[in-house]
């Protein structure tokens, strides 16, 4: 009886120093050769926590994901790259349109002779640089053009003059120079009545009276007789 006794405890303790062992055992996979170490690491220097896992036959390293990247200034900064290239290339084909002036037609309707009364209109001072003076006899076109720089002179009533505000030339109600740097006087445009009784002018075809010539103002075409 004893002896059995004896070898019941003997065999209870043999049974607790394997669990013990088995309690201190490394890890199966270590037994069949594997290596697994985790390590945590979370220093409060560093940006972000980082996680090492080494593994049979290598290691891999594992990192929390970064946050979402800002795109708005990238797009700002290609927007403008591309308006500046769109800019650069219209600027390259603007070298291939043609560069004109748009100006009003040298051929203008002014309406019928009985439109206008004795002396200068300025109607049609800005819209085509003419001035229409009626006299007694005549009506003929003033172009509104300095003979000195070509400058536009305005017609003074109170004067019963046209003045060139640029140096000073002085014209009379004819547009013949009597003062200032003018060397000759203003010209005048061709004019004639069309089948239907306007007055038809073309600033196109100007009359002149050089210094020391003849005087064209008294050719056909200068003047509309009355």
């Amino acid at each position: 009886m004893v002896n059995v006794m004896n070898t019941r405890s003997s065999h209870a303790e043999d049974a607790r120093h394997i669990a013990q062992h088995e309690e201190r055992a490394p890890d199966a996979s270590i037994a069949h050769g594997e290596q697994r170490v985790v390590t945590e690491t979370s220093a409060p220097t560093t940006k972000h926590a980082q996680r090492l896992v080494v593994k049979h036959r290598g290691a891999v390293v594992e990192s929390i994901p970064d946050p979402p990247i800002n795109k708005t200034r990238r797009r700002i900064v290609w927007a403008s790259i591309t308006g500046f290239l769109a800019t650069c290339f219209l600027m390259f084909l603007r070298f291939f349109l043609p560069r004109a002036i748009f100006e009003p037609s040298s051929v203008v309707r002014i309406g019928f002779l009985g439109d206008y009364g004795l002396g200068v209109d300025e109607k049609y001072k800005m819209s085509n640089r003419i001035w229409v003076e009626k006299s007694a006899d005549r009506l003929f076109v003033i172009y509104a053009r300095c003979t000195h720089l070509g400058c536009t002179p305005d017609w003074k009533p109170s004067e019963n003059k046209f003045k060139c505000p640029c140096h000073g030339s002085g014209y009379d109600i004819e547009g013949i120079n009597f003062e200032g740097p003018a060397p000759r006087p203003m010209d005048r445009a061709h004019v004639e009545l069309d089948p239907e009784g306007q007055i038809v002018v073309d600033t196109s075809r100007l009359y002149k009276w050089p210094k020391g010539d003849r005087d064209e103002f008294n050719d056909p075409g200068a003047y509309i007789p009355l």
